[in-house]
Parts: structure tokens; sequence; C-alpha cells
């Protein structure tokens, strides 16, 4: 069995690593740390967020850098604020018998003078998000001209963030660097492009298959029609007692509305998105990471760079467009060895976009049903039960109340005491549940095939329809009918959404659409005439946020 001394290091970071109980390095650290502490080639190393990679790059980088030396010599470069501080204090621990190196953290929402006066202090080591450090180049701040080791960490979230430019911009600016090391979790075009311009033959080192999700983590999926997907969000959450998780949703303004609807509802949530101020996006993280927030609802790009430890569910509100997005959400749980679960909840037309995800990701996908009231109700009583039996008596002066307790129920059973207890835990879920309805969709709108949407999933093909903005004929199949319906933009639908919901209603093929003209109050759609009639049946008289919705032939109001 390798060990951390058999890869090199030095005797003061075995020291380190011993005191932080890591016995054998990960695959990451065992392939690349030897081939890092030779300080001279580039690398791209990929590997699932969560294997180590930080110790992979601050071991290697503890043992290069010159302590006597007062400038930095080694420049990591990191998505974001959250993971900017988290490698910074990984280094720390690791650096706990090397007390004469010093590393420091420059991020945005931090004084950017204290930042300055830490690194004229004299620093080794400088962990830095991209708009930061360009700050401090632009004041001349910091000087990278005798930068040998730049590390690249997250680079593909970086490069999703736009931070392209920026990259490039510092990589030009660090000249006499010696090696660069591009740590990722996945490996797009973009990637390979920066490599290509900017290292040498760099040594590639892969852990796993590239755009493979985590093995360790359960990927789970449930269909269910648009308008019952906040009620199967709710489901899944009373379903899972003891769930500690992220769920992701498209938009901010999704983010925000479901953490205040859950919130009302008595669940320990908070939202993270780009309207947070940075104080407030502290204040929500450090509520999550000590768990008095139960579940954290965020954006793909609020939620960059975050890494929690003991994440047990990612729920996806919706799919992610892009197969690098999903891995990055479901990389969040099943860390460091432990399981995890990624649930994703899927309309009927997205069965198809699932199945190319698991063959993408080479992991399997398990379709379930969405819990009914009954089930939730039973797994939350024995989860309370369980509870009941582990709670921890040994510490309070119980005794003393035992025959007062003993007077006090002396006539009452124990079978009746138990009910009580049950009654006063779960009469809220009992009530809610009491008429719950089956939302599982119809056998048949599961089983149907699906309809391929245009994404970076598929391949661009062409369209077996031309749609005429006049609203005539398409394609030989007959004529529109223009149909109007009572809901708009103030219903908080745009053009995406609302198509979506029109046809879960309806359970009709994208096809038989024409052009829809929203305005705020009301909307019109042009359907095939043959699937008209259909369509309005479905939605006519049905409501919408307890709201008739009214639809009928444009012409005939």
């Amino acid at each position: 069995m390798l060990t951390f001394e058999g890869l090199g290091l030095d005797a003061r970071l075995i020291q380190a690593t011993d005191a932080l109980g890591f016995k054998t390095p990960t695959p990451i650290q065992e392939k690349t740390i030897p081939v890092l502490l030779s300080g001279t080639k580039d690398l791209v190393g990929l590997a699932q967020t969560g294997t180590g990679k930080t110790a992979a790059f601050g071991l290697p980088l503890l043992q290069l850098v010159d302590s006597k030396q007062k400038f930095p010599q080694a420049l990591i470069v990191c998505p974001t604020r959250e993971l900017c501080m988290q490698i910074v204090n990984e280094i720390e621990l690791f650096k706990k018998f090397i007390s004469s190196i010093q590393v420091v953290a420059v991020y945005g929402g931090a004084s950017i003078g204290t930042q300055i006066r830490d690194i004229k202090r004299g620093v080794q080591i400088v962990t830095a998000t991209p708009g930061r450090l360009i700050d401090l180049i632009e004041r001349k701040a910091i000087n990278l001209e005798k930068i040998q080791y730049v590390v690249l960490d997250e680079a593909d979230e970086m490069l999703n963030m736009g931070f392209q430019d920026d990259i490039e911009f510092i990589l030009q600016n660090t000249p006499n660097r010696e090696s660069t090391w591009l740590f990722s979790a996945t490996m797009p075009p973009e990637i390979r492009k920066v490599s290509k311009k900017y290292m040498k033959q760099p040594v590639e080192i892969t852990v796993g298959k590239m755009n493979t999700a985590n093995i360790n983590t359960d990927h789970q999926f449930y269909v269910a029609s648009s308008q019952h997907r906040y009620e199967t969000l709710k489901r899944l959450i009373d379903f899972n007692p003891g769930i500690y998780g992220l769920i992701f949703t498209r938009t901010k303004l999704d983010a925000q509305k479901i953490a205040e609807k859950l919130t009302r509802e008595g669940y320990d949530i908070d939202a993270l998105h780009g309207d947070l101020t940075q104080p407030q996006r502290d204040k929500v993280m450090a509520e999550f990471r000590e768990k008095s927030l139960q579940l954290l609802i965020a954006t793909d790009v609020a939620a960059r760079g975050i890494d929690v430890q003991g994440i047990t569910h990612v729920i996806n509100y919706e799919l992610p467009d892009d197969i690098e997005v999903y891995t990055h959400r479901s990389g969040r749980t099943g860390r460091a060895g432990k399981t995890g679960v990624c649930m994703s909840i899927v309309n009927s037309r997205e069965i198809g976009r699932i199945k190319q995800i698991e063959r993408l990701t080479q992991v399997p996908f398990h379709k379930l049903d969405i819990p009914s009231g009954k089930d939730v109700c039973r797994k939350q009583f024995f989860s309370f039960m369980d509870k009941l039996m582990q709670t921890d008596i040994s510490h309070g002066d119980y005794e003393t109340y035992l025959p007062t307790l003993q007077e006090k129920f002396a006539d009452v059973s124990k079978e009746e005491i138990l009910k009580r207890v049950a009654a006063m835990e779960f009469d809220r879920f009992l009530k809610y549940y009491e008429n719950a309805e089956n939302l599982n969709l119809r056998e048949r709108n599961i089983d149907r095939q699906p309809i391929k949407r245009s994404s970076r999933f598929d391949e661009p093909r062409e369209r077996s329809f031309r749609r005429d903005t006049g609203g005539r004929k398409f394609d030989g199949n007959g004529d529109y009918q223009r149909l109007f319906v009572n809901l708009g933009t103030k219903d908080g639908f745009y053009k995406a959404s609302f198509l979506q919901f029109i046809l879960d209603m309806s359970d009709l093929r994208k096809e038989v659409l024409g052009r829809i003209d929203m305005k705020e109050m009301n909307s019109w759609i042009e359907v095939d005439k043959k699937a008209a009639n259909q369509m309005i049946r479905s939605i006519d008289g049905k409501k919408f946020k307890g709201r008739m919705i009214r639809m009928n032939d444009a012409n005939s109001r």
C-alpha cells in the first residue's frame, strides 16, 4: 500500500498528513504528487471535486517554494471566494510544521487594503480569484514576475463563468513560471485550447473517465408534470428525513421564490443567488455549514466553488442544459468515500435527456415513483421512532422527575402514550397528506417517445417542420388555429416555461405549436387545428395558483 512518505514528500509534510489522519493518498494525489515534485513539468489533472485535489497540488507547492524568499513564488487561481478561502485553510493545515511559509488569500468582497498589506509583509503562496488578482496587478500591488508555479483550480468552472480572458491575462503576466498545473473535473474544448496555448507538452492525468458522474452517488429521477414540480420537491424533502442538501434551479427568481415558499411552510432553507451582497452570502453559507439550515437552494452560478462536507442529497429542480453542469451538481454529494443521492425532477419530455446524461456520464439512473402521502407519513414516523430510541438520556437528571411522571401517567397505557407522542409530532404531516393526490404521471405519458431538444447534449439537426410567422400553413399539415389564454408574464412565465406548461397540461407535442405572443396578462398561441380542441379541453377551466384558466378560440372571444 502506497503511503504519502512513498511519494517523496518532506518529513514535515508527512508529519502534517499524519496529524490530519491521512494515511494513504487518493488516486489523484498518488498520480500527480510525484510528477509535480519535479517542479518543471506542466500538468493537466482531471478528477471530480471531492477527490483531494487541494492536497495534490498544495503539498508539492509547500515543498517547492523557498521560505527564505519573501516574495510570491506560487499562484493558485480559483473561481470563487469560498473556494479561495477553503484552499488557504487546507494549505494552512498542511504547513503546520513549516511555519516559515506564508499563504495569503485575495478575493473580492473583502478589504483590498488589508490584502495588499498581507502581500507586502512577505508571502510565498498567493491564492486568488481572477477579478481581485487583476485588480492587484493593475494597481501594481503584486509582482508576478517571480512566480514559478501557477495552479488553475476548477478550471472548467472558471471558463463557464466567463473568466477565459482573465485567465489568459494572468498567464501573460507570469512570464517566468517554470510550470503550470491545471486541475478540472471536465475537459471542455476551451480548456484544451488554454492548455495548448500556455503549456508545454503537459502530463495529462485522468482519475476516472472524463465527464463521468460520481460512482458513490445514486442517480435518481422522478417524472412529474410542470404544475406539480414544486409539490414533488416537497414530497422528496419530506420523504428523506435528515436530508442535508443542495437544490439547484435555473434562475435566481426561481431560487428565491421556492426558498420563500418552503420557509413559510416551516422548512429550514435559504437561497443563494447573484443578488445577495457578500455579507449576506457569507451569512447564508455560515448557517448552512453549521447546519442551522437543512437545505440550500441555489443557481449554478451562485453555487460555484461551494465545498461543504456531509451533503447527503442534491436535487435538480430542473435539469441543466450542459452535461458538465450535471457532473458538477451531482459531485457535491457522495464525497470523501461517503455515499450520496442526486435526484432530478423531470417532465415526460425530458426522459430522453436523462438517457443521454446516463450514456455520457456512464452511470445508471434509476426511475423512482414520487412518494405518496402515506409513504411520506410512514417514513417520517419510523424516522422519529428511531430518533426517540436513540435519544441519550444519560446526561440529564431525569431520575428526579421519574416519580412525578409515573404518577402522572399511572392510568394511561404505554400504547396511548406512544400514540400521543406520535400525534404531537405528526399532526401536521397527517393533516397535510391526508388526501394527497398521486403526483406520478400516467404510464402512457412516460413511455411515449421523448422529444429531442436542442441543447449541448444533441448534435445540431434540421427541424422537421418550418414555422410560418404569419400564422399560415406549415409543412402541408393544415392551418393554425389561434387560441387565447388568460395567462401571461405577470403569472411568472417566460416563453420557454409557458410553452412547457401548456404542453404538459395538454399532453401534446411541441411540433403542433406555431407562434406564441405573450403579454403581461394574456397570451395568444397558434396551434395546429387538429390539436386545438384537445388543448382547450385540457387547459380551459383548470386552475393555476388558485385562478381559473380561460382558454378559447381567439376569434370567438
